[in-house]
């Protein structure tokens, strides 16, 4: 499926900008059957310093300065990529959990997708005894890995509640849990921490969403949505298969790809310090536009 897609972030503030550095993560990459043809990005105003790089985990990254007063930072990006997903593996012939766990210590590479990043507590992602306890419900002895880990994408589907007025970036993980209400940053992080806790390696994927309107419908433009999942390493034979527990399925071609990383901090669209007196109100809005 080949997708135009625009998203356009906006911050304003109560009072005059004095200086603000930011780094964006709003350009994707080509990744596996993921191919961009083009991206844009435009910043208004324009920056003082505009640089940009490949971080740790491979995600193309843009650091800005601002310089100057000013109530408003806009930053739109614009891509056009094609999504083909390949078939994924049959989940019955993936070695069992334990073995991926074990394997997992073994593997002496420590690049950017090394499963050893992600095996251990991070910012958004803490060790809870309790996302351990409800993962393993699901990873019984000898289940494959890939079996135990859509089992557990179904479940926190059927248990949770897609509420996005439940929780915010700073509500914590287990006082999400404890009411089962969340949004998709929240279910993505409830299923790593529950992996993760059984030694099993998992990332957090950040990227877009094509959303169908109701039959009948016209589709709105700017009504699509940002996204969050999961991908899992499944051993070295197979790499890692991206599950997407807020709609409890193999994340395909709707899913658009935009950066991997251990949790939310690693991949932020818009992350940075604003030097400024008040506070500031955030306005989103993603397009994904089918074209072929």
């Amino acid at each position: 499926m080949l997708y135009a897609i625009r998203h356009v972030t906006t911050y304003l503030y109560r009072t005059e900008v004095a200086a603000a550095r930011c780094i964006l993560h709003l350009q994707p990459g080509t990744f596996g059957s993921q191919r961009v043809f083009s991206t844009r990005l435009l910043i208004d105003p324009k920056p003082a310093e505009y640089i940009e790089a490949l971080d740790f985990f491979g995600n193309r990254t843009a650091h800005v300065r601002f310089t100057g007063t000013g109530a408003r930072h806009r930053f739109e990006a614009r891509a056009r990529i094609d999504v083909r997903p390949g078939e994924p593996p049959h989940a019955l012939l993936t070695p069992a959990w334990a073995e991926v766990r074990q394997e997992a210590l073994l593997v002496p590479d420590l690049g950017g997708s090394a499963p050893a990043h992600y095996l251990f507590a991070t910012r958004f992602v803490p060790r809870l005894d309790e996302a351990r306890d409800y993962a393993l419900l699901s990873f019984e002895p000898g289940r494959p890995v890939l079996d135990g880990a859509i089992d557990l994408m179904r479940r926190i589907h059927a248990d949770f509640v897609y509420d996005p007025l439940a929780t915010d970036v700073s509500t914590p993980l287990d006082v999400m849990a404890g009411s089962r209400r969340g949004v998709c940053q929240d279910f993505a992080h409830w299923m790593i921490a529950g992996l993760r806790g059984l030694g099993i390696p998992a990332a957090y994927v950040s990227g877009y969403l094509r959303t169908l309107p109701p039959p009948g419908r016209e589709r709105l433009v700017g009504a699509d949505a940002t996204h969050a999942w999961v991908s899992v390493w499944c051993g070295a034979g197979l790499g890692w298969v991206d599950l997407d527990p807020t709609n409890a399925v193999l994340a395909g071609e709707d899913h658009v790809r935009l950066a991997v990383g251990r949790d939310y901090a690693d991949v932020a669209p818009v992350d940075g310090v604003v030097v400024a007196s008040a506070g500031h109100t955030l306005q989103v809005s993603v397009d994904v536009a089918p074209i072929g």
